[in-house]
């Protein structure tokens, strides 16, 4: 099978991003509340958002090369770029605190001295990943980046998310490089509230989300949420129960995000990429086989609309095994791998032990 080119954007300087709750942070009354916070666990709590994520995916990637896969990285964000879905209040503030360590919410959202560089990078590398599909340079792209993006709202941090990457990516698509409808999808286990917040009313951008129901963390989109003014119909969330496992999330990606996606005709597919609906990570149950499947339809969705124009963007994901194969799992399929079928939660293992133990049943040799 002819192997399609992916693009995978990557800046170690990403890794410079590191919170260590141990440490002092500038004292606010936000620092007051998160170590109220911590000191009332049973337990040692350590910053989940670490540079172990990338370096992880990154070693996997290596270890277990993919034909068509080639590692690239972009310059960091200007101020423009990210003013397009932040206030200039919240970004002068962010800035601000280059060098320094500062809690920026009570979800225990933090900085260290290089996280806005980190930052920047990120976003960076999204619009790059973008710029790349856009322009034709590959067939589709995956930008690994950290901090993650998708909780990160106009004025405010949250969720370990410092500046919205796929949504800074979908504004310089339509501000620069010629796209008039993006369809974002959003598969984290949680709600991409700061996304759906920054295009709440902008009919230019279709937002689809699926993700664990409340009250799971950020405790947003419900089924009612589907934007409002201009904007009305152009969020789709789908939330689900912590089960729900391949076979629903193909069923939700077949018959609602499908038959969308032909109403909306984008001229451009993002992919808010999160693992951990991986049945090893936070809920949601996915395996790799239901990750391959889901990215086989989004893929589709691109071939159909937008020439294959394909660009994901990582969010969470914090069991290191989980996020590392799935990515490669993603991207195995991104670069025309074969995409298998899914079956309801323990049925094509028991299809297995069964395959294996019939002999000591029967009577044929």
């Amino acid at each position: 099978m002819d192997r399609s080119t992916v693009n995978v954007f990557f800046d170690e300087v990403m890794l410079g991003h590191n919170p260590e709750v141990d440490l002092p942070f500038l004292p606010s009354r936000v620092e007051k509340r998160v170590r109220a916070v911590l000191e009332g666990l049973d337990f040692k709590w350590s910053y989940p958002e670490h540079p172990g994520r990338l370096i992880e995916i990154k070693s996997y990637l290596e270890e277990h090369p993919i034909e068509g896969v080639h590692f690239k990285s972009g310059p960091p964000a200007t101020y423009d770029q990210l003013a397009r879905v932040h206030t200039a209040s919240y970004l002068d503030y962010i800035l601000s605190l280059k060098g320094k360590r500062a809690w920026l919410d009570k979800d225990t959202t933090a900085v260290s001295p290089d996280s806005i560089t980190a930052a920047l990078s990120a976003s960076g590398n999204a619009i790059a990943a973008v710029e790349s599909v856009v322009k034709g340079e590959c067939d589709s792209a995956f930008a690994l980046v950290r901090p993650p993006g998708h909780h990160a709202e106009p004025v405010r941090a949250r969720g370990f998310c410092l500046i919205n990457n796929v949504a800074v990516a979908a504004s310089h698509a339509i501000a620069k490089l010629g796209c008039e409808k993006v369809l974002i999808i959003d598969w984290d286990a949680h709600h991409g509230n700061g996304t759906q917040d920054i295009f709440w009313a902008d009919p230019n951008v279709l937002f689809f989300d699926t993700h664990c129901a409340a009250p799971f963390y950020p405790g947003s989109g419900d089924l009612d949420e589907v934007g409002e003014g201009l904007g009305e119909g152009y969020t789709i969330n789908v939330p689900l129960p912590e089960t729900a496992g391949d076979v629903a999330f193909e069923k939700v990606f077949r018959e609602i995000l499908v038959p969308a996606a032909d109403h909306f005709e984008p001229d451009l597919v993002l992919v808010s990429a999160g693992f951990d609906p991986h049945r090893n990570d936070m809920a949601l149950n996915l395996t790799f086989d239901g990750f391959k499947v889901i990215t086989s339809i989004v893929q589709d969705i691109a071939k159909k609309h937008c020439d294959g124009k394909l660009a994901l963007v990582l969010e969470g994901g914090y069991n290191l095994t989980s996020l590392s194969h799935g990515v490669h799992a993603v991207l195995e399929v991104l670069t025309g791998g074969e995409v298998p079928e899914v079956f309801e939660m323990g049925v094509k293992d028991a299809a297995a032990a069964a395959e294996f133990h019939r002999s000591a049943f029967s009577d044929d040799e």
